[in-house]
């Protein structure tokens, strides 16, 4: 396993790490990313995950460590698993035996889905892991078998922490090398993210973000039409929506710039040009970020009270089971989330 940065200036920090879609590639990821993990890596992984999803890709992964796996309980005490050495712990969130087949989902992995983050999501908030970092789930599946209307991982832990409102107290954030992104909108039909754009939902998003990541740099904002409208020749929701955002933020003492072309946007904020873009709807920043860094890209759901973060891609239910799946994105995701706490850290 490639080498991670361990946390300073404290105990090793745990991360309570979901199996996502118990169907998907989540569980044969949770495996391969702690085969070679060591308690000299400065770190802990708590997997919440099913011991029925692990088995059912047991032949996918050789080297899994299944004899240094230690069952849990959410009732652990810090010290145990961090003086636990080598052993693996795992946190099963639904503790039942089933056959879990890998590639077809279905209700009872919905299900596990779904405990797996509400369990990942009490451990963090009642002190026992530093923070979650989530597997890809099927917000299909959930949608259609458990919870109609899902939309996913932000607005779900968005809504158990109290928040109100997308935009104005939290945003989905991927974090790509030099180059940060932040969504006004995420899964939302195009017609529908652009119908609901509007200069308030641009100055809270911005407002958002310079209050929980922005740390007083530079914020721009890509315009909607090509050429950020051409001053009015090629749209004008420029002119009439994302001007006045920007200068709404700028009074509050944001360094906000734009709107600003999005063809090229994204590449000079990677030259450093801007710390953080603003994307306005969810393909126009997601594009950028696996161009610019596919697999090694964080998402992070900045503005919880808790930190969680996650990997930049599906539940590739195709390769499910057939012993392909990748954890280099899933130990990119980890890598970052150490980092964060390491700064939330020094901040504090």
């Amino acid at each position: 396993m490639e080498k991670l940065p361990a946390a300073r200036g404290g105990p090793p920090p745990i991360l309570a790490i979901t199996q996502g879609d118990p169907a998907g590639i989540g569980p044969e990821i949770l495996l391969r990313l702690v085969a070679d993990w060591r308690a000299s890596a400065g770190w802990v992984p708590l997997l919440v995950a099913e011991r029925a999803a692990l088995e059912a890709v047991r032949e996918s992964v050789p080297g899994a460590p299944w004899k240094r796996l230690i069952e849990v309980t959410a009732s652990a005490k810090r010290a145990e698993l961090i003086g636990a050495g080598d052993a693996i712990p795992l946190l099963d969130p639904v503790a039942r035996a089933r056959e879990v087949l890998p590639g077809a989902p279905g209700r009872a992995d919905a299900e596990g889905a779904m405990a797996a983050i509400d369990q990942a999501f009490e451990l963090v908030r009642g002190g026992l892991a530093d923070a979650m970092v989530t597997a890809p789930i099927s917000k299909k599946s959930i949608a259609e078998t458990l919870i109609p209307g899902f939309r996913g991982h932000t607005d779900y832990l968005a809504a158990r922490c109290g928040l109100e409102r997308y935009g104005r107290d939290y945003l989905m954030a991927f974090l790509a090398g030099t180059l940060r992104v932040a969504l006004v909108s995420t899964h939302l039909p195009l017609r529908t993210a652009l119908d609901e754009l509007s200069v308030d939902r641009i100055v809270e998003a911005g407002r958002c973000l310079a209050e929980h990541a922005l740390g007083g740099g530079r914020l721009v904002v890509p315009g909607v039409n090509p050429h950020a409208g051409e001053g009015g020749l090629l749209g004008r929701e420029d002119e009439e929506i994302v001007r006045p955002a920007v200068e709404r933020l700028c009074a509050l003492g944001i360094d906000a710039h734009g709107p600003t072309s999005a063809d090229s946007v994204f590449a000079r904020a990677r030259r450093g040009e801007y710390d953080w873009v603003l994307a306005l709807y969810h393909d126009q920043g997601l594009i950028a970020v696996k161009t610019a860094a596919f697999g090694d890209a964080t998402n992070w759901t900045v503005g919880l009270p808790i930190l969680r973060t996650s990997v930049d891609h599906g539940t590739a239910h195709d390769l499910a089971g057939k012993g392909r799946a990748d954890a280099g994105p899933m130990k990119a995701a980890v890598a970052t989330t150490l980092e964060l706490l390491e700064r939330g850290r020094r901040d504090s």
